[in-house]
């Protein structure tokens, strides 16, 4: 059956996004988002997308979390589970980088409902999902999708920068016990010398090439008395330069895993404390 299309809007992808602005002081001069680049990128994201489809199909897997026996019994039992969505990650386009990791974590006692509510509750994304979230508001909110507005920032980074970004967000109930969203970017401006004096926002696509754009694939079920949670946090960012390329990938990785686990594990603990909150109403 086609899934229906729901008004349970919610975003995906945060902390990778703010993470990967550690890619390096070094990298640090202005960057050029080429169309060969954005063109590689929407390729990959249509793909991405596609993938999702066929999970909705019959007869395939919903969740990544089933796919591995060993993966279902630790996310089941509270561990926050993140690796790399392909072999090799990131993956190298012409003069642009695609990072895409996959995460999952388990909302015990928790509805799908209660977990969706939350995750469309764009103003308290900047309690939810600080630090890294500064600021956040919602701009619309209909049956056919969610606008909202997020001001990131990697309180690791040397230089003092942001991210101003508007998303779309779209979710889709495939059953009732099963969704899936997907949130992408349609803005993306760099904050340069955030909080100081001469802060100055820049014109899209323009500076430092750290986040181009941003495009997030989350799946929800509800069984097991809880609720399984997964992203699939994609990003496009400038390339490193093969000089420091060694040095900075490790890094890279690193922080996107770190960054992906560390808003799962946010999601996870808003989600049970909406729940118990609602079931003490009830």
């Amino acid at each position: 059956m086609k899934p229906t299309l729901k008004p349970r809007l919610g975003a995906g992808n945060l902390r990778l996004g703010a993470g990967i602005v550690l890619l390096c002081a070094g990298v640090a001069s202005a960057a050029e988002l080429k169309p060969e680049t954005l063109n590689a990128w929407e390729e990959y994201v249509r793909g991405t997308n596609l993938r999702m489809q066929e999970r909705v199909s019959p007869g395939h897997i919903f969740l990544w979390t089933d796919e591995n026996a060993l993966r279902a019994q630790r996310v089941h039992a509270g561990e926050v589970i993140v690796a790399p969505a392909t072999e090799h990650t990131p993956h190298h386009v012409s003069s642009g980088l695609i990072h895409h990791w996959i995460g999952a974590a388990f909302v015990r006692d928790a509805k799908l409902d209660d977990v969706l509510n939350v995750l469309r509750d764009y103003e308290r994304y900047k309690e939810i999902y600080r630090p890294h979230v500064l600021e956040s508001k919602t701009l619309r909110q209909d049956r056919a999708q969610d606008q909202f507005s997020l001001v990131l920032m990697n309180k690791a980074v040397v230089m003092k920068m942001a991210l101003d970004s508007d998303y779309r967000s779209r979710y889709f109930r495939v059953d009732a016990k099963r969704a899936y969203g997907i949130s992408d970017t349609t803005r993306v401006q760099e904050i340069e010398n955030f909080g100081m004096a001469n802060e100055r926002k820049l014109p899209a696509d323009q500076g430092s090439g750290y986040i181009w754009r941003l495009h997030s694939v989350m799946r929800f079920e509800e069984r097991d008395g809880g609720v399984y949670v997964e992203v699939e946090a994609i990003a496009l960012s400038r390339d490193i330069p093969a000089a420091v390329r060694w040095m900075v990938d490790p890094i890279v990785k690193r922080v996107s895993r770190s960054s992906v686990a560390t808003s799962l594990k946010q999601t996870q603990e808003a989600a049970g404390v909406s729940y118990a909150s609602a079931a003490a109403g009830r």
